[in-house]
């Protein structure tokens, strides 16, 4: 009979060889699943912003659509607001009355809706108020609407066709065929500018 042979293990330089080939495998496939795992994130939060975006702007061309020429009592009660009211000189960007307000829980309340857009240290605001004509008793609700916003204009097309900056147009008659207080544009033209450079620009028409 012959003899056995001994069991032949594996050297101490194989056994180094396997740790280090594995230990890159492992580095690999680690920095692999980062990029990936970091390539999702950047993914969602763009998704997430672009469906903020959306949303805003959908917001407001929604309120434009549904603009109606119903003017307000100012706060102190003394003067009456225009329906839409848009002056550079003010921090609001607009201030306007838009119907269609949904009231599913049946409140006591009209569906009218009196809507202030303000720009505020990098964010855009909508604020409204639950009555039309308010006091100062009556608090606005405020809902950050959009976040890193560098500007937001608004363009107004008067009956001429001419873009206004301001609204009432300072050429309006306060009497006349459709008297100031109760005056709409045609269209208005919205323009955002996000703080990451991206512009958007929405043309809405106005119903008459």
């Amino acid at each position: 009979m012959s003899a056995r042979r001994p069991a032949r293990g594996f050297t101490l330089i194989e056994v180094l060889v396997s740790v280090v080939l594995l230990s890159i495998l492992a580095s690999l496939a680690y920095g692999t699943l980062n990029y990936v795992r970091r390539s999702r994130e950047i993914t969602d939060a763009a998704f997430e912003r672009m469906r903020e975006v959306e949303l805003a702007v959908h917001t407001m061309v929604g309120d434009f659509e549904q603009l109606e020429a119903r003017p307000v009592r100012d706060l102190l009660g003394q003067t009456a607001l225009p329906a839409l009211l848009a002056d550079p000189r003010t921090t609001n960007i607009v201030t306007l009355t838009r119907g269609g307000w949904p009231n599913p829980a049946g409140l006591p309340r009209g569906t009218l809706q009196r809507v202030t857009y303000r720009l505020d240290q990098g964010s855009l605001w909508r604020d409204y108020l639950t009555v039309l004509d308010a006091t100062l008793a009556n608090e606005p609700v405020r809902r950050e609407v959009l976040k890193d916003v560098s500007t937001v204009t608004i363009r107004y097309m008067d009956s001429s066709r001419t873009w206004q900056e301001q609204w009432p147009p300072l050429a309006a008659t306060p009497s006349g065929p459709t008297p100031a207080l109760r005056l709409r544009p045609m269209a208005v033209e919205i323009t955002i500018e996000l703080k990451d450079g991206a512009k958007l620009v929405r043309l809405v028409e106005v119903p008459s």
